[in-house]
C-alpha cells in the first residue's frame, strides 16, 4: 500500500499492459460472444460483421495478478478442497456431436488467449502459452440415461474432476431429450473470475457485447493523495472486519457427502429492478434482501439455527481500459444479511413489513459501494496491495468463521446461441467453501433473472431455497410502493 501513490500517477500516462508490468515489480511483499454460423465437423466460418471492432488480446506473456497468485497459493495449502465456479447454459435444440463442439470451441479460443495458456515461473510467474494444449483434454460429453438420468448427467458434470493441468472445461449434457441438451462451463478461480467467466460465455454463446459491469470514471493526478487515503481506510475497514470475528467458530451445520448439487429458480429481471427503483436501491440489493427471507424461512423448516449469516460479495475491480476475459481483478466485501428480522409467519418468508426491513438494511449497507469514491478505492486496492497481504485477505474472508453464504450476480447477455440452437436459461455455479451453507448466484440472460443455489448435496431441504427466494421477491413486489 505504500507504493500506491506513485504507481497510481504513472498508471495515468502508462498503457494497461505497461502498468500491470510496473505494478508488478512495484510489489515489495511475496505472497465468483459471437453468434455462430453452425456447429458442424468442419471449423465453422467465421462471418463478416462491419459493426465489430476486433477484441483486444493480451500479450501471451501477460503477468499474474496478485489474486491470481493468491488462488494459486490457496489451492497449494488445501488440495482437498475445490477452488473452481463456473455456469450452465440450457439449449432449445439438437446437440452438437461431441469432434463438432470441441472445433466449435477450439475455432473460438483464438480470441480467448487464456483458455491456451498456463503459469509458469516463480515470484514474477506470467500466463505463457501452452505447447501442449490439446482441446480434447478440455471439452467433453455426459450422456443421460433417458429423462430420469437428467440430474445425474448434470451432476456429474458439476462435479467431474479437470484433466491433469487444466485450468478449465467444458461439458457436453445430453440425451435426456432429443431437442434440448446443456453446456456446463467451470474453471479454476486462480484462472478467473466472475466476470471474466462472463465474457467468456459472451464470446462462446453470446454476441460479444461487454459487460454492463459499473466502473469508476478516470481520475486526474489531483485526486491520487484522496484516492491514497481513501483506500488504505477501506483495506483497514474491510481487514479490520475479518478479525472481529477470529474466535467464532460456527457449528456444522451438516456432514458433507462431497457431491456437489444446482437447484435453479427465475423471476423478471424487470420485477427486481422496478422493486429495487421504488426504494432508492438496485436490483442485487432486492437479490439480496430476497435472500435473507429465504434463509430465515428454510431456516425455521429444516431446523437449523442461523445467528448470523453473512454473505461474500465478488466486485469486479477491472479498469475501463481492463480486458475483462482474462485472470483475477475482484474483490470481496463481506456483508451481514439481515435473517433475524422479526417475522410473523415462520413457515414464510417474512411478511411484507419484514421483506421491506430486509431490503432498507441491504441497500443501507451497500450504499456506498455503489458509490464512485468507494469502487475507486476497492479497484486501487486491487491493483496495487501486494501479493501477501492479498492472499490473507482472501483467506480471511472466504473462512467460514467470517462468511458462510457466497453470494455473486453478473450480467450475462441479451441472448445466446450455438448454432441453430438457443440458450433458453443459464445458471452460475459460484465458488462453494467448505463449512459455507451454499454459493448463490444470479445470472441476468434476457428477460430474466435467474438464481442458482450450489451446495453440498446434504444440505438439508437445499432444493426449497429458490422457491422460497421466488416467494421472498414476490413479498417484496407486493408490498414495495408502484415506481
Amino acid at each position: 500500500m505504500p507504493d500506491l501513490e506513485q504507481s497510481a500517477e504513472s498508471a495515468e500516462s502508462a498503457e494497461s499492459a505497461e502498468s500491470a508490468e510496473s505494478a508488478e515489480s512495484a510489489e515489495s511483499v511475496q505472497p465468483e460472444p459471437v453468434q455462430p454460423d453452425s456447429v458442424q465437423s468442419e471449423p465453422p466460418v467465421e462471418p463478416a460483421s462491419p459493426e465489430r471492432s476486433a477484441p483486444f488480446i493480451p500479450s501471451p506473456r501477460h503477468p499474474t495478478h496478485s489474486v491470481d497468485r493468491a488462488f494459486l497459493s490457496m489451492e497449494r495449502r488445501r488440495p482437498d478442497v475445490r477452488w473452481d465456479a463456473g455456469g450452465v447454459a440450457y439449449l432449445s435444440g439438437p446437440p452438437p456431436a461431441l469432434p463438432d463442439l470441441r472445433a466449435y470451441v477450439a475455432f473460438r479460443l483464438g480470441g480467448l488467449p487464456l483458455h491456451t495458456s498456463r503459469v509458469e515461473g516463480g515470484r514474477r510467474s506470467r500466463w505463457q502459452p501452452d505447447a501442449e494444449f490439446d482441446i480434447d483434454r478440455h471439452v467433453h460429453e455426459v450422456v443421460a440415461d433417458g429423462a430420469a438420468g437428467w440430474d445425474s448427467a448434470l451432476h456429474t458434470a458439476l462435479n467431474a474432476p479437470f484433466a491433469s493441468g487444466a485450468l478449465w472445461g467444458v461439458w457436453l449434457v445430453h440425451g435426456h431429450r432429443p431437442d434440448a441438451y446443456a453446456v456446463c462451463y467451470r474453471f479454476r478461480h486462480a484462472c478467473q473470475d466472475g466476470s471474466a467467466a462472463a465474457m467468456t460465455f459472451r464470446a462462446m454463446l453470446g454476441e460479444g457485447e461487454p459487460s454492463a459491469r459499473p466502473v469508476p470514471g478516470r481520475s486526474r493526478r489531483a485526486g491520487v493523495p484522496r484516492r491514497v487515503g481513501a483506500a488504505v481506510g477501506l483495506a483497514t475497514k474491510f481487514m479490520a472486519g475479518t478479525l472481529a470475528v477470529r474466535g467464532h467458530r460456527p457449528d456444522a451445520v451438516f456432514a458433507p457427502s462431497g457431491e456437489r448439487r444446482l437447484w435453479r429458480g427465475r423471476v423478471p429481471a424487470d420485477t427486481l429492478r422496478r422493486i429495487g427503483a421504488a426504494r432508492g436501491g438496485s436490483a442485487h440489493d432486492v437479490h439480496l434482501a430476497a435472500l435473507a427471507g429465504a434463509l430465515s424461512a428454510w431456516s425455521a423448516r429444516s431446523g437449523v439455527s442461523l445467528p448470523r449469516v453473512t454473505a461474500v460479495l465478488p466486485i469486479d475491480a477491472r479498469r475501463p481500459d481492463e480486458d475483462q476475459t482474462w485472470g483475477n481483478r475482484c474483490f470481496a466485501v463481506p456483508l451481514e444479511l439481515p435473517v433475524r428480522t422479526v417475522t410473523k409467519d415462520p413457515e414464510g418468508t417474512g411478511g411484507g413489513e419484514a421483506a421491506l426491513r430486509r431490503l432498507d438494511h441491504v441497500m443501507a449497507e451497500t450504499r456506498k459501494l455503489r458509490g464512485e469514491s468507494w469502487r475507486q478505492a476497492i479497484q486501487d486496492l486491487v491493483r496495487f496491495m501486494p501479493g501477501r497481504p492479498t492472499e490473507w485477505y482472501l483467506r480471511r474472508v472466504l473462512s467460514p468463521r467470517v462468511t458462510n453464504v457466497m453470494a455473486t450476480s453478473m450480467p450475462l447477455a441479451e441472448k445466446g446461441s450455438l448454432g441453430e440452437t438457443q440458450v433458453t436459461g443459464t445458471a452460475l455455479l459460484p465458488l462453494v467453501v467448505p463449512g459455507h451453507l451454499f454459493g448463490v448466484g444470479l445470472s441476468f440472460f434476457g428477460d430474466w433473472a435467474e438464481v442458482s443455489f450450489v451446495a453440498d448435496g446434504a444440505l438439508p431441504l437445499g432444493e426449497s431455497l429458490p422457491e422460497l427466494w421466488e416467494r421472498a421477491v414476490g413479498e417484496l413486489e407486493e408490498n414495495a410502493p408502484p415506481v
